[in-house]
C-alpha cells in the first residue's frame, strides 16, 4: 500500500533545502528518531530527559493495532446503552483529533451523534449540556486537571444529576494518563470506562493513541482501513535517505524555508480535508514557536491571500481533487516554495497525522529547538489563574482602561501597540501590519456559532486582501492549547486583536467562586496581558453584545468592508 506519493518544488529555499538533506542524511535522522534516540536534538541533559518521555507516538502502528479490538467493543457497548448523545470535554491536543475525525467522517444522522465542548462559552457549555439524562460524557485530559474539562464535567454531574440519573458516574467515561487526578477519580466513582494513554506522548501527538481514536470508534470511523494506511506511513518514514522519506522531507522544507524568512506554512487543503487543517495548525504552532523562533501555520485563509515572499505552501489532494486552482497557481507563479501530497483516500487520515508527526519532529531539528515542549503556555494559565483568585477575593474581575470607546466598541492596546500607533487612534490598529507580519483574530465566542462565524471570517479575510499579510483566526480558550505558544513564544512578528463581547445569561461552575462566562473573560484577559509582557502588539477589543452587526461594526471601525448583518 503507497501512500508516500508527494513532489516537491522548492524554489528560492532550494540551496537551503540541499544543505538541510546533507544534514539530515548525515545525521542519519531517520534511524536516530526510530531508535527515539533524544540527543539527536539540541539541548542539555535535562531537555533530553524530557525529550525522551514524548516520544510514544512513534508506537502508533503497535498501539493502535493492540486496542483496536477494545475502542471497537467500547463503541458498541456505547451504542447498546441507548445513549443519544456522546459529548467529548477537551482542550488543544485532546479535542482536536477528535474534532477532525467528527467533521471528516461524523453522519447527520449517526446515532448516538458525537458533539464537542472545547469552549468555555456559556453558550457553547448550556449547548453541550442540554440533553443530560441521555448523553454520555467523555473527559478527555492528558495531566487529568486541566481546568477547562474538569469545570465542564463538574458542571455535567450537576445537570445529570438533577435529571434524576441515580448512578451519574455510569454516565462518564475517562481519558487520561497513569495516576493522574482524573484516573484516581474515575477509579474511585466507578465511570463507564477508563482508558489510561501512555504518559510518554504528548498531547498534541496523542492523535494516533486513545485520546483520538476512542471518539473515532464512536464516529464510526473505519480503523481498520485507517491502521492499514497508518501502518504504510510509518514504513515509508522509516527510508533513510531523507530526500525519499515522505515525513523527513517534508519537515525538511519547513525548515528550510523558515530559515531563509519563509515562515508561514500555507496550508492549501480541498474541502473535505479542511478540518485537518486546525490538528496542522496546533501541531506546528506549538512545537516550533519558542525562543524567537517559529512556522506559523496558516489554515483556512481565503483563496484571495496573497502568495508573499514570507510563505512556503503545502498542497494537498484527496483521491485526485484538491484545494482551489486559483490560489495554486498564485504561489507556484509567486515562486512560492511548494510541496504536493497525494492522499489515495480519505481513509489514509491516520497516514497523514503521523507524516506530519515525522516532519514536525525534524523540523525542530533543524531550527535547532525542542519540539516536545510548550514553555510559554503556561504564562497564559498562570494570568489566568491570578485573575481567578482576584475575582474570589472581590467578586469581580480587575477594570481594564481602555484607550478608546469608539461607536460602543472598548479598545485596550498592549505598550508595544501604543508604542508604535504613537499619535494614530485605535481604530487605526491595522496600521501596525508591516510585511512579513502576520494578522491573529482572537475571537471568544462559540466556536461553531453560525451567526458570528461568518463574519469573523469576512474580518479575517479583509485582513488578508488590504493588508496582504498572511492571517489566522482562533477560538479562545481553544488557541491557547495551540496557537498561543507561537503567538508569545515565536518571532515577533504578530499582531494580535482578542475579542469578547457579553453572553447572554451565564453558567456557573460548581463548588467554584466564579461561572463560566467570568473563567472566559478571565481567560481572555490572562492571554492580552501575556501577549502585553511579551511586547506583542495586541488589542483586546470588548463589544457591548454578540450580535453579528456588532461584528460587522468592528470590522468597519478597523476599515474592512464586510457585508451588512
Amino acid at each position: 500500500m503507497d501512500v508516500s506519493d508527494f513532489s516537491i518544488e522548492p524554489g528560492a529555499a532550494a540551496p537551503t533545502l540541499d544543505t538541510v538533506f546533507s544534514q539530515l542524511d548525515r545525521q542519519q535522522f531517520a534511524d536516530a528518531l526510530w531508535a527515539r534516540r533524544a540527543d539527536a536534538w539540541p539541548g542539555d541533559g535535562a531537555a533530553r530527559k524530557s525529550i525522551a518521555n514524548r516520544l510514544g507516538w512513534l508506537s502508533a502502528v503497535d498501539f493502535l493495532s493492540e486496542h483496536l479490538a477494545r475502542v471497537q467493543s467500547f463503541a458498541d457497548r456505547v451504542r447498546a446503552t441507548g445513549a443519544t448523545d456522546v459529548v467529548l470535554f477537551g482542550m488543544g491536543g485532546s479535542s482536536l483529533a477528535p474534532e477532525v475525525f467528527h467533521r471528516i467522517f461524523g453522519r447527520p444522522d449517526a446515532h448516538p451523534r458525537f458533539r464537542m465542548l472545547d469552549s468555555t462559552d456559556p453558550a457553547a457549555v448550556r449547548a453541550a449540556l442540554d440533553s443530560p439524562a441521555t448523553s454520555l460524557f467523555i473527559i478527555a485530559s492528558k495531566s487529568g486537571g486541566t481546568i477547562e474539562p474538569n469545570s465542564m464535567a463538574a458542571a455535567a454531574r450537576r445537570r445529570v444529576e438533577a435529571a434524576g440519573v441515580k448512578t451519574w458516574a455510569s454516565r462518564f467515561v475517562a481519558i487520561t494518563d497513569e495516576d493522574t487526578q482524573l484516573h484516581r477519580r474515575a477509579l474511585n466513582d466507578g465511570f463507564f470506562d477508563i482508558f489510561v494513554n501512555p504518559s510518554d506522548v504528548g498531547g498534541r501527538y496523542s492523535a494516533l493513541t486513545f485520546f483520538g481514536i476512542v471518539p473515532a470508534a464512536i464516529i464510526g470511523v473505519p480503523l481498520d482501513a485507517v491502521l492499514q494506511y497508518t501502518r504504510a506511513m510509518a514504513d515509508a518514514c522509516r527510508v533513510t535517505r531523507s530526500r525519499n522519506n515522505p515525513g523527513l522531507a517534508l519537515g525538511a522544507l519547513m525548515g528550510a524555508a523558515a530559515k531563509i524568512g519563509r515562515d508561514k506554512l500555507t496550508l492549501l487543503l480541498p474541502e473535505q480535508l479542511q478540518p485537518f487543517g486546525l490538528w496542522i495548525e496546533q501541531l506546528i504552532a506549538e512545537s516550533t514557536g519558542k525562543h524567537g523562533k517559529g512556522i506559523v501555520p496558516i489554515a483556512g485563509e481565503t483563496p484571495a491571500a496573497a502568495a508573499g515572499d514570507d510563505r512556503v505552501a503545502v498542497v494537498t489532494r484527496v483521491a485526485g481533487v484538491g484545494p482551489d486552482a486559483t490560489a495554486i497557481e498564485r504561489a507556484r507563479k509567486a515562486g512560492v516554495p511548494m510541496v504536493t501530497i497525494d492522499m489515495p483516500r480519505i481513509e489514509a487520515l491516520g497516514a497523514e497525522f503521523l507524516r506530519w508527526e515525522v516532519a514536525t519532529a525534524t523540523a525542530g531539528l533543524v531550527l535547532e529547538i525542542n519540539p516536545f515542549d510548550e514553555p510559554n503556555v503556561q504564562q497564559a494559565k498562570d494570568a489566568t489563574n491570578a485573575l481567578l483568585s482576584i475575582y474570589t477575593t472581590r467578586g469581580q474581575l480587575p477594570a481594564m482602561a481602555s484607550d478608546a470607546t469608539i461607536d460602543g466598541i472598548a479598545f485596550t492596546l498592549s505598550a508595544a501597540a501604543r508604542q508604535h500607533l504613537k499619535t494614530r487612534t485605535a481604530d487605526q490598529f491595522l496600521d501596525l501590519i508591516v510585511p512579513r507580519d502576520y494578522f491573529a483574530l482572537l475571537a471568544y465566542v462559540p466556536p461553531d456559532d453560525s451567526a458570528i462565524g461568518p463574519v469573523l471570517r469576512a474580518l479575517r479575510d479583509g485582513v488578508a486582501t488590504s493588508r496582504q499579510c498572511a492571517t489566522m483566526l482562533g477560538y479562545g480558550p481553544r488557541y491557547l492549547h495551540s496557537t498561543g505558544q507561537l503567538h508569545k513564544g515565536g518571532a515577533n512578528t504578530g499582531v494580535f486583536v482578542i475579542v469578547t463581547a457579553p453572553s447572554d445569561g451565564d453558567v456557573p461552575v460548581p463548588d467554584a467562586p466564579y461561572s463560566f462566562g467570568v473563567l472566559e473573560m478571565a481567560q481572555a484577559l490572562g492571554d492580552f496581558q501575556s501577549l502585553d509582557r511579551a511586547e506583542r502588539r495586541a488589542a483586546h477589543v470588548h463589544l457591548p453584545d454578540r450580535r453579528p452587526g456588532t461584528f460587522a461594526r468592528l470590522a468597519r471601525l478597523l476599515g474592512i468592508s464586510v457585508a451588512s448583518y
